[in-house]
């Protein structure tokens, strides 16, 4: 696991920029550092060893040298293609994946893509042809960002990297804050700075450097187009203890002590059941002092079960909010997830014994393990039976009228799932954003900009299109993004079995009735999950991550940081500062979710940080220090 970045060169850049951009994620590789410059290209690499510790230094070359690859991530199955690619003639020097991308790249171009399995993104450098190709995984689990103005381009594992190249224009792209503000992440390509670009899941990009121009190709894209309704729930739960399995199996892979994260949920309790099969394992849980929102006694007593060694760790209101600055740097863009912090302690606390740690995220979406997917039930009876009119009209007058049991319900009855899916607004819909925008003119529909992903699945059943919707955006924008950012941050490698290629390929299989029903969730994999766990876990109903933030944001000491962000110089530049505070005195009295009040109180910090007013002063460099 590691870090790289990398630049197209230009003469007002100094040669030292490219290892000044890898110092700034130094974090995601400590082990070691090089780089390779020519008259046109820099890149730079730093390293977290963890296979063939010895011999796998980056950049990696080609056998005629014209060919320069960084690379992040583990290739799962890369011993099955360097098999291939010897029997093909090719000679390995190594007995690392990176490695096998560069041969593979030699022997196959993009093709190459087609065979990998695992979490990704590499860069190639190949000076014969004046090009500079990246990839990013199939699923978004590894990052990659590139730069272009049209002048100059760069590209990095962290964005934040190109801060140190003073051909970065640094510019917020505020015409995506109520998006941002809708959704909590932006569900594109685009990021909140111009010019700077995700590398989506599933895609490869390619810099022609003497045209200065970029394009990209998607070689991946997850679908539903081969359910099986004939499949049944045992069917589905023996193939997913196979492939599950399997997967941990492979995930296992490393010449470094493999850990796993564990909540008290079915999912990383599988993932770690599975990974103790194989050798004792460590396991990790995070927790707090009110018991109430801790599941440190649940994820114990599992842990004490099948024999291995569980190490809980704790967190309070003071290390959440005190950190939350630095959580904004890391975070390259801001999340106001709440786990996201969580996670980070969690990390730090696993980086101290292991450097990989296994985790279950994805068994949601790909198994259908949110509770949300039910509402369709309902829904999709309504709009059977239901005219279209008459449920517009009763809309409309829901609409006019003062709260009662089931008002929302008849609103939402009358909008198409685009529009009417909660992710869609997750946190603020298109009459809140109104009111507490500065500029309103900026407001856009939320459900437009998003709406070509349901269309994507238009033939499939509601929970289904909600699944594939999560699977394009909630997974790899949100879930994936803070896994990375908040592991790396601590040099830990995090691994996500239930996130993986041979997974989804089976996951998009099963049809709806072996996924969710009235009944629950995640049907099949909870079948699965009770022959090897015991029923209080495989059975146990889906938490998130609890914790106790929002009774924290109450508190008198933190609730006045709250109130000096929400009443200082940039929320005035952005927000309608009375419109906050009117949000803060509702979620002191129980009427406003958490998520009101932490997104725009993030998207502050977040600016103070990537944006500082007084523009002498180098934010950035100083909250680096304090990571």
């Amino acid at each position: 696991m590691c870090g790289f970045c990398g630049y197209v060169n230009q003469k007002d850049v100094p040669n030292d920029t490219i290892s000044k951009m890898a110092d700034r994620i130094k974090h995601r590789g400590p082990d070691d550092e090089k780089y390779f410059q020519d008259d046109k290209v820099s890149m730079g690499f730093r390293r977290l060893s963890i296979i063939d510790l010895a011999h796998g230094g980056q950049p990696l070359y080609s056998k005629d040298k014209k060919k320069v690859l960084t690379f992040n991530g583990e290739i799962y199955n890369y011993q099955e293609i360097r098999q291939e690619l010897i029997s093909e003639g090719w000679e390995f020097e190594t007995d690392v994946d990176s490695e096998v991308l560069i041969r593979g790249y030699e022997a196959w171009g993009p093709k190459l893509l087609d065979k990998l399995r695992g979490m990704y993104a590499f860069v190639i450098y190949d000076s014969a042809n004046n090009e500079i190709f990246g990839a990013r995984d199939h699923f978004g689990i590894k990052p990659l960002y590139y730069y272009d103005d049209g002048d100059a381009f760069m590209y990095g594992s962290e964005l934040k990297a190109f801060m140190s190249n003073p051909a970065f224009k640094k510019e917020l792209n505020l015409s995506l804050l109520p998006i941002h503000l809708s959704f909590e992440f932006i569900p594109s390509a685009e990021t909140l700075f111009k010019n700077v670009f995700k590398v989506l899941p599933g895609t490869y990009f390619v810099h022609h450097i003497d045209e200065k121009k970029t394009e990209t190709h998607r070689y991946y894209k997850f679908n539903y187009d081969h359910i099986d309704n004939s499949q049944t729930v045992e069917e589905d739960a023996e193939k997913i203890e196979a492939i599950v399995k399997d997967s941990v199996k492979a995930h296992m892979i490393a010449d470094v002590e493999v850990g796993s994260f564990l909540s008290s949920g079915v999912d990383s309790s599988y993932v770690l059941n599975e990974a103790s099969k194989l050798k004792p394992i460590k396991s990790f849980s995070l927790g707090f002092d009110d018991p109430k929102f801790s599941e440190l006694s649940w994820s114990t007593d599992f842990a004490n079960q099948i024999g291995q060694k569980n190490t809980p760790i704790k967190i309070t209101g003071e290390d959440y909010f005190n950190f939350l600055p630095t959580m904004m740097y890391y975070m390259d863009e801001p999340l106001s997830n709440p786990s996201a912090i969580q996670l980070f302690y969690l990390a730090q606390g696993t980086s101290k014994e292991v450097k990989v740690a296994l985790s279950g995220e994805g068994a949601d979406e790909f198994f259908g393990g949110y509770n949300t997917y039910l509402e369709a039930i309902p829904f999709e009876r309504y709009q059977k039976f239901v005219p279209s009119f008459i449920r517009q009209a009763l809309a409309k007058i829901a609409t006019k009228m003062p709260r009662f049991h089931g008002r929302r319900f008849l609103i939402r009855g009358a909008q198409p799932l685009s529009e009417r899916y909660y992710r869609v607004n997750y946190v603020f819909n298109y009459d809140d954003r109104n009111k507490l925008l500065k500029d309103p003119s900026l407001n856009v529909d939320s459900g437009a900009y998003s709406k070509y992903i349901f269309d994507e699945v238009a033939d499939k059943d509601e929970m289904t299109q909600m699944q594939y919707f999560d699977i394009n955006t909630w997974l790899p924008f949100d879930i994936l993004q803070k896994a990375d950012r908040m592991s790396m941050a601590n040099s830990l490698e995090v691994r996500t079995p239930l996130v993986d290629k041979e997974v989804a390929a089976f996951a998009s299989t099963m049809p709806i009735k072996t996924r969710i029903n009235k009944e629950g969730t995640k049907i099949s994999l909870r079948k699965a999950a009770e022959r090897a766990l015991p029923d209080k876990v495989a059975m146990k109903e889906k938490l998130g991550f609890p914790s106790p933030i929002a009774s924290w944001i109450r508190q008198p000491e933190f609730h006045e940081r709250i109130v000096e962000a929400f009443t200082s110089d940039v929320a005035e530049k952005f927000f309608n500062t009375d419109e906050l505070l009117r949000i803060l005195k509702e979620h002191d009295e129980g009427k406003s979710s958490m998520q009101k009040i932490m997104t725009p109180y993030l998207f502050i910090l977040w600016y103070e940080v990537y944006f500082p007013e007084d523009t002498n002063a180098d934010t950035i460099n100083k909250v680096q220090l304090q990571a």
